[in-house]
């Protein structure tokens, strides 16, 4: 390969890692598997190895970690710089380090331990107080302080039994498997997006401006380095790791001490056995030198310390045979499709099913009932199938739909559009009804303040509650709930009783909205309804008349037609109307105030001076703008108040203009 080609090659890769790093660092939403990133950046060492004139200050082979966040908190500057650790894959690349510390020190002893996958954590002590937590930020100059959060953390300690006058520890903040799967059910059942897996969900919790966010989440935290002491010496790691233990501080679990190669492939090996016994995910093993006057000897690069290395476990695959595909209905009525295979052995534990997503997913690997499948762990947790052996399928086989139908009730199923999703259309399907509520009594919707979601899965469980017209018979069973103490004592039942009420006289548009209709969003219905002036008016129409509503395509049209074309639906509306919930708008909401804002889309950010989001979307509303929830090239206009976060960086970004409230009122002026 010439010059030319390999700078192209060079270029094209150094982008990419980036690209997959600020997903892993700065998003916490990654798109590749720790296992695809790794082969990047393998092939980016190599080349760099063969051709090192060519490598540059900001490759991602010389840099550490993400950016450090301001919208996060305060930026810190590190006393003892967060490095990375130098990723080996081989065994023979384990001993070739172990032997190379022999030759260099004298009778170096080895610490084994489990590598967790978190997000790193500093925490610094004065006289036995913690004073500030830090993530690791940059990795070298900077961090976020995290300290409230961490403060919330259970295991974290906030005061030592020593008083030293400083301590500086470093360890891994995580969540376990059981923590995760609840946060996800959540998210779930509140129609928000699921967390890829634990290490996002930590990442994203510990950063949380909401300290209660960060409480309710239950992340955990082992300590596995002492940074800096002053006022104490400690002649080595285990040293330390027993004074830490002996100050009620949670320092790494399984770790041990070698010293030869042998030894130190043994727990490696060890440690990769027990991976599927863990409670919470690793995605490896770390060597490190034990004595600290051996690393201080030996030093680090402007990346990673010379005493440490991870060995990375490989991904482990195994051929099954795929029996049959199951279809479920999630809290939100999005079908999922499973694989049922042969059971196999991986990473310590039976695996015998795996997601397979959607139907394009389906589509991409051509996955047929019958097939020879490879099936691994992704992050030596989640079961995924890699690929099909064609070459064994039997001649039975056929591709496989999820089709047009709910599993669970038999209802049109429609794929939603813009997405991979399919979903049940029925509002009362008992797969989702859950869900349904919430998103019903939500601020966007109904707006039933105190109807959470621990009362909404009570009432649903005593059979209060089968559809949304069902909220407002609660009334007539009010004796009945107090008794049972359901949504509370007398007081709150009644509090919330009388929100129930007050809701009946909303806008319809807000009805509108909180049917959970496909596509159908708190601006659309507001369209929707400034059309046609009533729900009834709305569900007398065809596809064709309501696409005239700006911004509602064909999909959105047939989903609103076809929704109110069911039985189910003409019954449920009928039920609300007998309950009187308003159905008809004024004609004040029928018509925007003028249409200085005509054609423009906003997205609305921060913590605003003089009005809340909703009283800055009503305005925009009023003079013929459009408010958008998320920011992307058909925006217009980011209004942006104070801790803007994300969608002030993604507007950026993208050369979108940031506006205020001042300029706000100008542009409608």
């Amino acid at each position: 390969m010439d010059l030319s080609a390999i700078k192209k090659e060079l270029a094209a890769l150094r982008k990419k890692i980036r690209y997959h790093n600020n997903r892993y660092y700065n998003l916490d939403d990654p798109e590749i598997s720790d296992y695809e990133y790794d082969q990047l950046m393998l092939r980016l060492k190599k080349i760099e190895s063969e051709y090192p004139e060519l490598i540059t200050k900001n490759s991602p082979t010389q840099m550490v970690g993400g950016e450090a966040k301001r919208e996060a908190g305060v930026l810190v500057k590190h006393d003892v710089p967060m490095l990375s650790l130098q990723d080996v894959f081989s065994e023979d690349e384990v001993r070739s380090f172990v032997e190379e510390m022999k030759e260099t020190l004298d009778r170096p002893e080895f610490v084994v331990e489990e590598k967790i996958d978190g997000l790193s954590l500093a925490l610094r002590y004065e006289n036995g107080k913690l004073i500030r937590a830090i993530t690791r930020g940059d990795g070298i100059v900077q961090g976020e302080d995290v300290t409230e959060n961490a403060r919330v953390i259970s295991n974290v300690k906030e005061t030592l039994k020593d008083e030293i006058p400083y301590f500086e520890i470093r360890g891994e903040v995580y969540m376990d498997r059981a923590s995760f799967e609840k946060v996800n059910e959540r998210q779930e059942m509140l129609g928000l997006k699921k967390f890829a897996n634990p290490r996002n969900c930590a990442a994203g919790t510990l950063r949380q401006l909401d300290a209660r966010v960060t409480k309710e989440r239950h992340l955990s935290l082992f300590i596995f380095n002492l940074q800096k002491a002053e006022g104490h010496e400690f002649l080595t790691h285990t040293e330390a790791y027993d004074f830490m233990k002996r100050q009620g501080i949670t320092v790494i679990h399984n770790y041990k001490v070698c010293h030869d190669a042998d030894e130190v492939w043994d727990a490696i090996k060890s440690i990769g056995e027990s991976r599927g016994d863990l409670p919470y995910d690793i995605d490896g093993a770390v060597i490190k030198i034990n004595q600290f006057s051996y690393r201080e000897k030996l030093g680090a690069t402007s990346k990673v310390p010379r005493w440490a290395i991870a060995y990375k476990y490989p991904p482990e695959e195994k051929e099954t045979i795929l029996r049959k595909i199951e279809l479920s209905v999630g809290r939100t009525g999005r079908i999922t499709p499973t694989a049922v295979f042969d059971p196999v052995h991986l990473c310590g534990t039976m695996v015998e099913r795996a997601t397979l997503h959607n139907q394009d997913f389906i589509d991409s690997l051509d996955i047929r009932v019958g097939d020879t499948i490879k099936v691994y762990k992704s992050g030596e947790i989640i079961p995924k199938i890699r690929s099909v052996l064609k070459e064994k399928r039997p001649d039975e086989a056929v591709p496989f739909l999820i089709g047009d139908r709910c599993p669970v009730c038999g209802s049109l199923a429609i794929r939603e559009p813009d997405t991979a999703d399919t979903k049940c259309t029925n509002p009362n399907c008992p797969a989702q009804i859950e869900s349904h509520i919430l998103n019903f009594v939500s601020r966007d919707a109904m707006d039933i303040k105190g109807f959470g979601a621990a009362y909404v899965s009570a009432l649903i469980e005593h059979g209060y509650i089968h559809d949304i017209a069902d909220i407002y018979r609660l009334s007539g069973h009010r004796d009945d709930l107090i008794t049972k103490g359901l949504i509370g004592k007398e007081k709150n039942t009644d509090k919330l009783l009388s929100a129930i009420e007050k809701s009946k006289d909303n806008d319809p548009s807000r009805l509108l909205t909180g049917l959970g209709i496909s596509g159908i969003g708190k601006s659309a219905a507001k369209d929707l309804m400034r059309t046609f002036g009533s729900i009834d008016a709305l569900s007398d129409s065809g596809v064709d008349e309501i696409m005239t509503v700006r911004d509602i395509g064909e999909v959105s049209a047939k989903a609103i037609a076809e929704y109110f074309a069911q039985d189910e639906t003409k019954k449920l509306m009928s039920k609300l109307k007998d309950v009187g919930v308003n159905m008809k708008a004024d004609d004040i909401s029928l018509s925007p105030v003028d249409d200085k804002l005509a054609g423009k889309v906003f997205v609305i950010t921060g913590t605003l001076a003089s009005m809340s989001r909703d009283e800055a979307a009503n305005f925009i509303e009023s003079h013929g703008g459009k408010v958008s929830g998320s920011v992307s090239k058909k925006t217009d206009y980011l209004l942006a108040g104070e801790k803007a976060g994300s969608k002030l960086s993604k507007a950026q970004s993208l050369g979108i203009t940031v506006i205020g409230e001042e300029e706000l009122r100008s542009m409608a002026e």
